[in-house]
């Protein structure tokens, strides 16, 4: 009985297995692709479409800090939709909320102030069909980040420390809900 030599047999294995991934490699499709494969508007289209409306923070009146990361949010969002290009006419609208939370998690035993707290965006968002005025899609999200303070001797420090975790927690939401937006332009739900 003849049998082929190890080299032919890993040959032929390397042969099958690029067959494989080239028949396979045509079944998917990049999520932010510019063109889908039904020959429809790609992602990057559909998100521009989407019209981002001024964030309503809770009680929080303008130039306090919850409405700069209401606009850092709104931002985030509109920058990450159209990826820095001009908006294409509005499909849907986005109506966004927020609300913010603080808390101490590690507190001085001798002074009794806090050395490290938490600072948590939490949001609540819909979209909405311009063509309709139907909600299509509701959710919410959240973001939790810590951050130091470094003693109370240093002022600057801790607002600097506060604004930082404001920017990373606004950054996270943003993400998510342009991550939950992309998801139902791909699956329709």
């Amino acid at each position: 009985m003849w049998w082929p030599s190890k080299r032919a047999r890993a040959l032929t294995r390397l042969a099958l297995a690029l067959a494989v991934a080239a028949l396979a490699g045509g079944c998917f499709q990049p999520l932010y692709g510019e063109r889908s494969t039904t020959g429809g508007p790609g992602m990057r289209d559909a998100l521009s479409g989407i019209q981002v409306v001024p964030i309503d923070v809770a009680n929080a009146p303008n130039g306090s800090p919850l409405a700069r990361v209401g606009v850092e949010v709104r931002n985030g969002l509109i920058f990450d939709l159209t990826g820095g290009g001009a908006a294409t006419s509005p499909t849907h609208k986005l109506n966004i909320s927020l609300g913010s939370t603080t808390l101490s998690v590690i507190v001085d035993i001798h002074t009794s102030r806090p050395d490290i707290q938490n600072y948590g965006i939490d949001a609540s968002y819909s979209l909405v069909e311009l063509a309709t005025g139907k909600t299509v899609m509701k959710g919410q999200t959240f973001s939790r980040v810590s951050y130091d303070i470094p003693g109370q001797q240093q002022r600057f420090a801790r607002a600097r420390g506060l604004r930082d975790a404001e920017n990373r927690a606004a950054k996270v939401i943003s993400d998510q809900i342009r991550s939950r937006l992309a998801s139902y332009f791909v699956a329709g739900s």
